[in-house]
């Protein structure tokens, strides 16, 4: 791959150890087929792929999600106290 492919590619995808890179990607994806069907977008945006404005939404925090296996963890964690 040439070296500007790979540094857009490292920009798409957050670098934060907090966040998953899989989960960036199942939650867009996810974002991606709701502006699909018809949602609005939460950003002023030119492009018409919703792929690329559900990346762009995620990356900036405003799409709200819960992971499940965290929330059971946490819930073990309190149980166990």
């Amino acid at each position: 791959m040439s070296e500007s492919i790979i540094r857009n590619m490292q920009h798409a995808i957050p670098d934060d150890p907090e966040l998953s890179t899989y989960r960036f990607i199942i939650v867009a994806a996810k974002r991606a087929r709701q502006l699909q069907a018809g949602a609005r977008s939460f950003l002023p945006t030119t492009s018409k792929k919703p792929t690329v404005t559900s990346m762009e939404e995620v990356r900036r925090g405003l799409i709200k999600y819960t992971d499940p296996i965290q929330e059971m963890e946490q819930a073990a964690e309190a149980l166990a106290e």
